[in-house]
């Protein structure tokens, strides 16, 4: 019988995993959190340049007063800062699965490599991928209803490993994957809600706290504030928020999301060692292994640390489209 882990004891081993790849990791996730950012930085930019010019260029061009014309010419500039952001946005949902193929390396060796044959594993199913995330958005959206609170964070704790079994179990649907993740969870509620307690105080409130303040300390904070600050005096805000708290909130909101985009793989390692834990406990279902789970196993045996091959994965990957 399979010995189990703790709660306790998969949270540091996950901990442990993650920093010990922690440059690989930075490097993996640096386009996909600073990306979105940049994307959207470069669209506000480019929006305000042309928003304060506006006056004198339709002075000089009084045919930019057309409505029509003046939003199509705000679009048009806005393109490449929004391309950069989907870009970005779209690596950051595939690390989602990326990184939990990746576990199946650290769990035999510690570390992690080869990162664009993972992330080919998942662009591969590319349209359940994009099912799986519209369903999630659909949760998402129902439970903004406050009336809704207390039973989708309840079916969230049911809900978590979704991405998991999308990545271990490539032959289920979105939704199958949806209730694969509801089965294993089933029985095991208390100890899911301490793994996402313990993860979301470390990585969602702890690490970009202390982020703050560091950057506090460096004065970047201060940089950041001076930086935004033509923009945020161009903004509405109450009464009783002076821009520059305005400015500080919103200077800490992008510094804490960025973290918690950084510390994605950690939780991704976490979900993934406590699928493995908990899929244990089902009774096994024999089935035919799919050409790209065949090629990994393979892989791994021939190849041990070097890369795989992406010509016999993207081949591999395209007979499971078949099946």
């Amino acid at each position: 019988m399979a010995k189990k882990t703790s709660t306790l004891g998969i949270f540091t081993e996950a901990i442990g995993l993650y920093f010990s790849n922690f440059s690989k990791f930075m490097k993996y996730m640096t386009f996909p959190a600073l990306g979105q950012l940049g994307g959207l930085l470069l669209v506000f930019l480019i929006t305000y340049v042309y928003t304060q010019n506006m006056p004198p260029l339709i002075e000089k061009y009084p045919d930019l007063s057309n409505v029509p014309l003046f939003i199509g010419i705000s679009l048009l500039i806005t393109l490449p800062g929004l391309a950069i952001f989907c870009k970005a946005f779209w690596e950051y949902l595939v690390a989602y699965g990326a990184i939990n193929s990746m576990y199946e390396n650290m769990q035999k060796s510690g570390k992690v490599y080869d990162f664009d044959a993972h992330t080919e594993l998942i662009k591969r199913r590319a349209f359940s991928f994009i099912g799986l995330w519209a369903l999630f958005g659909v949760f998402q959206l129902v439970a903004l209803c406050p009336l809704f609170w207390v039973i989708c964070g309840i079916l969230a704790v049911y809900f978590v490993l979704v991405f998991q079994v999308f990545t271990y179990e490539p032959e289920l649907s979105p939704v199958g994957c949806v209730k694969k993740s509801l089965s294993l969870v089933k029985g095991h509620f208390g100890q899911t809600f301490l793994l996402m307690a313990l993860a979301g105080l470390l990585t969602y409130l702890f690490i970009p706290q202390l982020f703050i303040k560091l950057f506090e300390v460096a004065k970047i904070n201060g940089f950041l504030v001076n930086a935004i600050m033509p923009v945020i005096t161009q903004l509405p805000v109450p009464e009783f928020v002076s821009h520059s708290d305005a400015a500080m909130f919103t200077v800490h909101i992008f510094i804490a999301q960025i973290i918690i985009q950084y510390t994605l793989p950690l939780r991704s390692i976490m979900w993934s060692m406590w699928y493995k834990e908990l899929n244990k406990s089902l009774p096994s279902v024999s089935r035919k292994k799919r050409p790209s789970e065949v090629l990994m196993e393979e892989s791994h045996k021939k190849y041990g640390k070097k890369k795989l091959d992406r010509n016999l994965l993207k081949r591999a990957s395209e007979k499971d489209d078949e099946q």
